[in-house]
């Protein structure tokens, strides 16, 4: 009998992680989306209107990185008006970016004491 309960047990423990083990080959998305359509950006100085140390919201803009601070901190410009950018670990470019090369980035900007945008993504434009 108490191995027939644990056999039971043991059944209904472990069937919720057999059906999410599943290799999941079916997916239709084996990369990122390449959409080409609009973007709606912001300017830099929309974003630093609002430095409210509360302030979170995604930002998508189009600019320049004009110089390095730290490792993984930089200048962006818009041409207009200037943010500190900070980069996330995992992202790779496939070619070395120079201060005339014109970016589009995709992140969270973060106002404060700093205003700073925490890049996700960027485009090489």
């Amino acid at each position: 009998m108490k191995k027939t309960v644990l056999a039971i047990v043991s059944i209904i423990t472990l069937a919720p992680a057999f059906a999410m083990a599943g290799d999941h080959s079916n997916n239709k998305h084996k990369g990122p989306i390449a959409y080409t359509g609009a973007i709606e950006t912001v300017s830099v100085a929309t974003l630093l209107a609002d430095t409210s140390m509360f302030t979170e919201r995604d930002a998508i803009v189009d600019g320049r990185i004009v110089r390095q601070i730290k490792n993984d901190t930089f200048i962006f410009s818009d041409g207009q008006s200037e943010i500190q950018i900070e980069l996330d670990d995992d992202i790779r470019l496939s070619q070395p970016l120079a201060a005339d090369t014109k970016v589009r980035i995709f992140g969270e900007y973060e106002g404060g004491k700093t205003p700073e945008i925490e890049v996700d993504h960027i485009q090489v434009l």
